[in-house]
């Protein structure tokens, strides 16, 4: 259907001869190939000139969005309707509900299913205020423990906001199943003092729950009740749903899938202690004022979806295999990590949902570091590689913190915003120079996110744009962003492989034996 669709054919002939941007890229272009979403003022804007992208395809791209009914999925996913499946085969067979968690400021969804799910949020959302008023002073760290969905969001969220902290509050995380990392964490907390949030939705993750009984035993070996210090987040009437166990239970559901649960108690239980609630309250707000641009406006006023389209002309028909994320900001240091698992585990599909193998590309690869570190790294080869690599940029027009020096007639965030906007048209025009070796041949494509300032209510907005471009693109190839079926094979696989190791106290591989 993508492919046979009638823009998509436009687009394979618009694609034989793409814009040539070391020839084209004029004020004139920059000005017009831009667009802005003004969410509580805070002004987000979208340079897109630096695309390889004309009138003509931008026309197309928008008719394909038309065609695979991009805008009535998005409402229909806001509205609760069953989109987690494939036709004809065992699927999960779920809502996706994610934006009803933020579902709460001045709301215009009337689906009951939205409704309901939003209701159950509300009610999490008022246990763990009173819960957080009850803790305060009490405790100055928390551990959260999880791993994918319950650790990359959440740690990602809670270092872009570690300038907002509450004195005397701080978070720390333990993901790997490598003792090394548990060690590290408890090596820095003291744990008379420390609130453990362990997070599972089925209560049974292997690497998880192995960290918490690491947690418990060390905390037992310094005479403390666990039970005291440990929280659960989980789903209801799971094993972890114990209150003999934990101190308190959170809750999280089904149609919430873990890479899309950072605003849900996955993130709010660790976010509402290190942050206070109102700062909380602040991402979930965010969060829910993009959920309602991105299903009300039309895809060339709706800053997912075009970003959306612009990946899809890259991926599909420029056919580049590959996505760079680049945040100009040392905040959201983690948060390209976040954006590839939210991003890989949701497109990196091969089938569409009715269980046909596609026969285009999907999801391209994810990867990305903080500018303009990076320009001393990898942008080398983004430069002058053999393989163009589209990239998406991310800044701020004010730093988070407050505090600049001019330093030579520019403060540092003068710097930072010069090297972005520099690097992004450099990465589009490129050079002439008659040694080859200093030659750049441009054409680079790129885009910019640039909003005011990162505040809590602009990380949720910034969360949010790109949990509805990923699923935008999914809609647009027909596949089914919200299950992980590829994550499921190497667990099964992983127990069967340490029945072999059990008692044997070996440390090698015992693949041969296992084949």
């Amino acid at each position: 259907m993508f492919l046979e669709s009638t823009a998509a054919k436009k687009l394979q002939a618009l694609s034989q001869h793409p814009v040539d941007l070391t020839q084209e890229l004029t004020p004139e272009r920059i000005r017009s190939f831009q667009l802005e979403a003004q969410l509580q003022g805070l002004g987000f804007t979208l340079y897109y000139a630096m695309e390889r992208v004309t009138t003509d395809v931008l026309a197309a791209l928008f008719a394909l969005a038309k065609e695979m009914r991009a805008l009535e999925k998005m409402q229909a996913m806001q509205a609760g309707e069953v989109l987690n499946k494939i036709e004809g085969y065992p699927s999960e067979n779920r809502a996706v509900l994610h934006t009803a968690m933020r579902d709460q400021f001045d709301a215009k969804q009337t689906a009951k299913p939205a409704q309901d799910a939003a209701q159950m949020a509300a009610k999490e959302l008022a246990k763990l205020e009173v819960f957080l008023k009850q803790m305060e002073g009490r405790y100055t760290d928390i551990i959260q423990i999880g791993i994918g969905g319950s650790d990359l969001g959440p740690r990602a969220l809670y270092i872009a906001m570690e300038a907002f902290r509450k004195p005397q509050c701080r978070a720390h995380f333990i993901s790997n199943v490598d003792p090394d990392d548990a060690n590290q964490v408890l090596a820095s907390v003291d744990l008379k003092k420390t609130l453990v949030v362990v997070v599972s939705k089925s209560g049974s993750t292997l690497e998880t729950l192995t960290n918490e009984a690491f947690v418990r035993s060390k905390m037992e070996s310094l005479g403390l009740n666990p039970k005291e210090h440990f929280i659960a987040v989980t789903g209801e009437k799971s094993p972890m749903d114990n209150p003999s166990r934990y101190k308190a239970s959170f809750y999280m559901w089904d149609f919430v899938g873990g890479r899309y649960s950072a605003t849900s108690m996955v993130g709010a239980v660790m976010l509402g202690f290190s942050l206070g609630f109102e700062k909380l309250r602040a991402i979930l707000h965010g969060a829910h004022d993009m959920d309602v641009h991105a299903r009300s406006q039309e895809p060339a006023y709706n800053l997912p979806l075009l970003s959306a389209l612009l990946g899809i002309w890259n991926r599909n028909f420029l056919r580049l295999p590959t996505l760079a994320i680049i945040p100009y900001s040392q905040a959201l240091l983690r948060f390209p990590a976040h954006l590839q698992q939210l991003d890989m585990e949701s497109n990196g599909k091969w089938i569409d949902k009715t269980g046909k193998a596609c026969p285009f590309s999907t999801g391209p690869v994810i990867w990305g570091e903080p500018g303009t570190n990076g320009q001393h790294s990898f942008y080398q080869l983004i430069h002058q590689g053999t393989d163009p690599v589209p990239l998406e940029f991310i800044g701020f027009r004010k730093c988070q913190r407050g505090h600049d020096l001019v330093i030579e007639g520019s403060n540092s965030q003068q710097k930072l915003l010069a090297n972005l906007f520099a690097q992004s048209i450099a990465l589009a025009i490129g050079q002439q120079n008659e040694n080859p070796n200093r030659f750049f041949p441009g054409n680079r494509p790129n885009r910019i996110l640039l909003a005011d300032q990162l505040t809590p209510y602009t990380l949720g907005a910034l969360l949010s744009y790109y949990e509805h471009k990923v699923t935008f693109q999914g809609f647009i190839w027909n596949i089914n962003s919200f299950d992980q079926e590829g994550v499921q094979l190497g667990k099964l696989l992983a127990n069967k492989m340490l029945d072999l190791y059990k008692g044997t106290g070996a440390s090698f591989p015992l693949g041969e034996a296992f084949l």
